[in-house]
C-alpha cells in the first residue's frame, strides 16, 4: 500500500509503497511477514551483548554500539576506547573499511590524506562491542561474525525473545554481521520492551543510554539523533532498505518498512504516526528540490 508520496510543483510524481506496523493504534500493510531489520536490530543486539557478559567502560558505550554512527571524529575515537578496554585494536575488527558518512568530517578527512578505515565504518562501535564481548567470554575473535558462535547464538536468542517471535531467516548484513529477520510486529514489539523494562535491565540501559547519548547513535543532523534529542522519552533507530523502528513510553511503538528500500520516506512516515500516537514531533521536511531551491517534499499518506 502507499505510505508516502514525493510531490514536486504541487505534482505527485512518485509514491512509496510500504509497511506500517503500531503496536497501540492502526497497523496498514504486511506487517506480519518476516524483513530483515538491517540496523533497526542493533539495539536487540546489544542486549544480546549485555546478556553475554558485556561489561562496558561507562553507559555512553551501548550507544555507540547499538549505533550506526557518522565516522565524526568523537566516533572513531570511542570505537578505539571500546577495543583498547578490552585489550583489542581496530585490527581485530571485521567490518569493511569505509569514509566518514558525515560530509565535512569525510571531507576533512580525504583532504588530511586519510581514506577508507575499518573504525570509520558505520558499524563498527557494533563490531567493537561484539568484539569486547568475545574478550570477556574469552571466546574466539577471528570468527565472531559467524553464525554459529557463541556470540552470535546469545545475540539471536535475545532478538527472538525480545521480538516475541522465532527468528525467520538469517542473512549477512552490509558490514558483514548475521542480520536476522523479525516482522515488523515483532520489531516494534522489541523497540516497546526496551523502553518499558524494568530500570536496570539490560534492555532498559540500552534505551536510556541511546536516549541519554543520541550524537553516538547517528551522528550530528541526522534524523536518529535529531529526534531524540527533541522528543523526551523517544528511542529511534533507523536501518538500511527503508526500516526505522521508535517507542515512546507510555505512548506506544512503530516500525515501518518502504517496500522499496527508498529512505526518503521513512522520516516522514514516522513523524506522521508518532503525531497520530499524540507524540508532538519537530518540523523535519524531506524536501524536494528544482534549481537547488525547496519545490516540493516527501510527505506521509494514508
Amino acid at each position: 500500500m502507499i505510505i508516502a508520496e514525493v510531490v514536486r510543483s504541487g505534482f505527485v510524481e512518485s509514491v512509496h509503497h510500504g509497511s506500517v506496523a503500531v503496536l497501540t493504534g492502526q497497523s496498514r500493510g504486511d506487517v506480519l511477514s518476516p524483513i530483515f531489520p538491517r540496523s533497526s536490530n542493533k539495539p536487540m543486539q546489544t542486549v544480546g551483548m549485555l546478556r553475554a557478559g558485556l561489561v562496558p567502560r561507562d553507559g555512553a558505550d551501548l550507544a555507540l554500539i547499538s549505533g550506526s554512527h557518522y565516522g565524526e571524529p568523537f566516533h572513531a575515537r570511542r570505537v578505539r576506547e571500546i577495543l583498547e578496554g578490552a585489550g583489542l585494536t581496530v585490527a581485530d575488527l571485521r567490518c569493511p573499511a569505509a569514509l566518514p558518512i558525515a560530509e565535512k568530517d569525510r571531507d576533512d578527512w580525504v583532504r588530511s590524506g586519510g581514506g577508507p578505515e575499518r573504525v570509520l565504518m558505520n558499524c563498527s562501535g557494533k563490531h567493537a562491542g561484539m568484539l569486547a564481548t568475545c574478550a570477556a567470554n574469552d571466546w574466539p575473535l577471528e570468527t565472531y561474525l559467524d553464525p554459529k558462535h557463541p556470540l552470535q547464538v546469545a545475540i539471536a536468542e535475545a532478538v527472538a525473545d525480545l521480538a516475541g517471535e522465532p527468528v525467520a531467516a538469517t542473512g549477512v548484513d552490509g558490514c558483514g554481521a548475521p542480520v536476522l529477520a523479525v516482522s515488523l510486529t515483532g520489531l516494534a514489539r522489541a523497540f516497546q520492551r526496551l523502553v518499558e523494562a524494568e530500570p536496570g535491565s539490560a534492555e532498559r540501559r540500552v534505551a536510556d543510554e541511546m536516549r541519554a547519548h543520541p550524537e553516538l547513535v547517528a551522528g550530528t543532523g541526522a534524523d536518529d539523533t535529531v529526534l531524540m534529542g527533541a522528543v523526551p522519552g523517544l528511542l529511534a533507530k533507523g536501518g538500511a532498505e527503508g526500516v526505522v523502528a521508535a517507542a515512546v513510553p507510555g505512548a506506544g511503538a512503530i516500525a515501518i518498512k518502504v517496500d522499496d528500500g527508498g529512505m526518503r520516506a521513512r522520516t516522514p512516515v514516522l513523524l506522521d504516526e508518532l503525531r497520530r500516537l499524540g507524540v508532538t514531533v519537530p518540523v523535519m521536511t524531506e524536501l524536494v528540490l528544482g534549481g537547488g531551491e525547496p519545490v516540493g517534499e516527501v510527505r506521509a499518506v494514508r
